[in-house]
């Protein structure tokens, strides 16, 4: 055999020894750090875990504000499953020289209520609740104080009268949003003050409603005189049958646009705080 060829064996022989012993290497190297059959853990997010606890033993409180004024709220624990809750809000709002019909009118809004709800969790550790509940106390209402100028015009069930200059037509006026005594609510919406989990701080919301019956409208006009023309064959208001007989009229008009609001609606947030009591 001649000499290139076995030198060519020789390099040959060489090579594959250690391409053996490379290709023996990485196996192992690969076999150390993922065995065959092994699986790479994976790692999860844990979930939060509900933390038991005594009945009544935390005490949560809110503050926020809601279509029902400022609202202050505070909450126990009955069960895994339970709150009971007690609220009230309060609200109070003026608006002047409101134009209606020929009147200028002042109103007052007066908001106050009081009651408590149950609030059941489906799901402990999460938020969303249902809640019935009642209002023990309600004063929510509009008083108004409506005044017609001098000479001016003014209408009442569409008919057309004037207020004397001598003595200008004034009243009074009120719709109350309490007929139903007590009222029933109910509401649903997410957030638990008396958190499962252990948090101290929420964020509640809710949205329902609170079934205070149709709401009353009561229109005085006690003093002043009408005329049919400017300053021409006045009469005292209470004395005006016909314009007492309109005016019953127009009470009926406005207590149609305001029956809608029989069904009152409740919407609220604001932030919480929880702690321990026992």
């Amino acid at each position: 055999m001649s000499r290139p060829v076995v030198v060519l064996f020789l390099a040959l022989g060489v090579a594959s020894l250690a391409l053996a012993q490379s290709s023996s290497s990485l196996s192992n190297s690969i076999s150390i750090a993922h065995p065959i059959g092994s699986v790479t853990p994976r790692t999860h997010h844990s979930k939060k875990q509900e933390k038991p606890m005594k009945p009544f033993s935390q005490i949560g409180l809110e503050a926020g504000i809601s279509s029902m004024g400022v609202n202050l709220q505070a909450a126990t624990n009955i069960d895994r499953h339970l709150n009971l809750r007690v609220l009230g809000n309060v609200f109070d709002y003026a608006i002047n020289n409101i134009p209606e019909n020929g009147f200028n009118v002042d109103a007052d809004l007066n908001l106050a209520t009081a009651g408590l709800s149950v609030d059941y969790y489906p799901f402990p550790t999460h938020g969303l609740r249902i809640s019935p509940g009642m209002l023990f106390y309600n004063q929510n209402s509009i008083k108004a104080i409506a005044t017609v100028s001098s000479g001016l015009s003014f209408t009442l069930n569409n008919v057309t009268y004037y207020s004397s200059s001598a003595n200008p037509v004034q009243g009074t006026a009120t719709v109350g949003f309490n007929t139903q005594k007590p009222i029933f609510t109910l509401t649903t919406g997410w957030g638990n003050l008396i958190s499962r989990t252990g948090s101290h701080f929420s964020f509640p919301f809710e949205i329902g409603a609170a079934f205070v019956g149709s709401p009353t409208v009561n229109i005085v006009l006690p003093q002043g005189q009408v005329c049919a023309f400017p300053n021409t064959n006045c009469m005292n208001v209470l004395a005006d049958s016909i314009l007492q007989t309109n005016l019953q009229a127009q009470i009926s008009q406005y207590r149609n646009d305001f029956n809608p609001l029989h069904v009152y609606p409740i919407l609220s947030f604001g932030i919480g705080y929880s702690f321990h009591i026992r």
